[in-house]
This record gives structure tokens, C-alpha cells and sequence, in this order.
């Protein structure tokens, strides 16, 4: 990891708990992975990206990885990222070392009240929970004494205000709110960025998601997230659908 990122997070302020998800420094992060299998998959390329909404994607700090998992890919998720494994073997770092270092910066920014965002925040959580694992490395909530993990995930914003329909993959979730991608998807540096450019769109267009504060913030994201999955269940149990059984965060 390049050190700037970590002195960059080291030397921001600690945010207050009234701080609005508007105004919020943010730490964007995604994950490539040989699949889909928390726990039995592993990550191979991850991204993590300090944005201060003052200054904006010009002063975004960025910070990446390639790793050797020591596990092969899967044809499925190669065919999406790219990677294979004779690249990863050549090409990445060790994962106890590059596990930890995203671990220890995701960790400091934590430290500043400084909200991780993810697009569906829960693959990538538990994606890094597990090499984190499987590693024996700290996890992330010894590294924050037992506090919880402040997160802000896109996607669940995004179901709770926008009653449009269709897919909601980032990529028609970016379209939607007229963001420009920077990098083409599935790169983990590119849809990092691409999720963290959702928050000023979506605190403009809906001003209620802008005022949420640090303080409420898992509360509002969690009671979306059930409201969400009610109604999804409903809709699947009318046409023969598994429901949705798991949490959020």
C-alpha cells in the first residue's frame, strides 16, 4: 500500500457524530474476488479510496492491490475480472501482508469516524472478514475494540428513496444518477470511485439521505434494508421465489 493513503487517513480529523453523510470524508472500497463464497473465496484485487467532499475526485487518495489468494479462480469469476491465476502467482502481493495493510487502513479511518463505503457493503465485509481469517490476522472489530463498523452502502440508499425499477447493479445505479464512470467496471479502483461519486447525486436529488448522520447512520441503512427485504420477499413469495433471508451489517 502506498503510505499516502495511510498518512492521508492518519491526518484527517476525527469526525464528529453529527457529521451529515453530505459533508462525511469517506473511505470507498471493493474487492475482486476468485468468487462469490465468503470464506472459501478469496479477494485478488481491492481498492481503497479517501474522498473529502470539499475537494472531490481531484483529491482523492488511492490506494490498490493485487494478490496471490493461493486459490484458484473461478472460470466464471475470471471471465468477469479478468485475473487468472498464472497472473495473480506473478503479479500479486502476499495476502497476510496485503490483507493486513487494507485491514490497518480501513481500521485508522474507522478510528476518525470515517465511514466505509462499499456497494453492497456486505460481499465485500465479509469477502475481507474472511482472508482476514484465514490469514489469522485481527479482524476488524478487535482492531476497533468492539465498536461497530461504520458503513455506507449505495445500494441500500438507493432502494430506500428511489422507488424506480429495473437492475441495480452499479453500473445502472451509476447511469441513473448521471454519474460518469472513471476506468471501466469491474476494475476495483474504478467502481470504487464510481460508488463513492453516487453520494452527492443521491443527497441532491433526495435531501433526506444527505442529513443522515454519522450517529444514525447503521440505524437508517439497517431499517432500510429490512424494509427492502420485506417487500422483496412479498413480491417473490406471489411468483415462487426464494426469499431473502440474510442481514445487512
Amino acid at each position: 500500500m502506498s503510505n499516502e493513503l495511510l498518512e492521508a487517513i492518519e491526518s484527517a480529523p476525527v469526525q464528529d457524530g453529527g457529521t451529515t453523510l453530505a459533508d462525511s470524508l469517506l473511505l470507498g472500497f471493493d474487492t475482486e474476488t476468485t468468487g462469490i463464497a465468503a470464506g472459501r473465496d478469496a479477494i485478488v484485487s481491492a481498492s481503497l479510496v479517501l474522498r473529502d467532499p470539499a475537494t472531490g475526485h481531484a483529491g482523492d487518495v488511492v490506494a490498490t492491490w493485487i494478490v496471490n489468494p493461493h486459490r484458484p479462480m473461478n472460470p466464471r469469476a475470471s471471465a468477469v475480472n479478468g485475473f487468472t491465476d498464472e497472473y495473480l502467482a506473478e503479479h500479486g502481493m502476499e495476502p497476510v501482508l496485503a490483507i493486513e495493510e487494507i485491514g490497518a487502513a480501513i481500521a485508522a479511518a474507522q478510528r476518525r469516524r470515517i465511514p466505509l463505503l462499499a456497494y453492497n457493503a456486505p460481499f465485500d465485509v465479509r469477502m475481507l472478514a474472511g482472508d482476514l481469517s484465514r490469514w489469522k490476522l485481527a479482524p476488524l472489530d478487535e482492531r476497533l475494540d468492539g465498536g461497530e463498523l461504520l458503513v455506507v452502502d449505495p445500494l441500500v440508499i438507493d432502494r430506500r428513496v428511489s422507488r424506480r425499477s429495473g437492475r441495480r447493479t452499479l453500473t445502472d445505479t451509476t447511469f441513473y444518477y448521471g454519474v460518469e464512470p472513471h476506468g471501466d467496471f469491474h476494475d476495483a479502483t474504478a467502481d470504487t470511485i464510481a460508488s463513492i461519486d453516487l453520494i452527492a447525486p443521491m443527497a441532491a436529488l433526495y435531501p433526506q439521505v444527505g442529513r443522515v448522520t454519522l450517529d444514525g447512520l447503521m440505524a437508517w441503512q439497517r431499517g432500510a434494508y429490512d424494509e427492502w427485504r420485506e417487500s422483496f420477499n412479498r413480491w417473490a413469495s406471489d411468483r415462487g421465489r426464494r426469499p431473502v433471508r440474510e442481514r445487512w451489517l
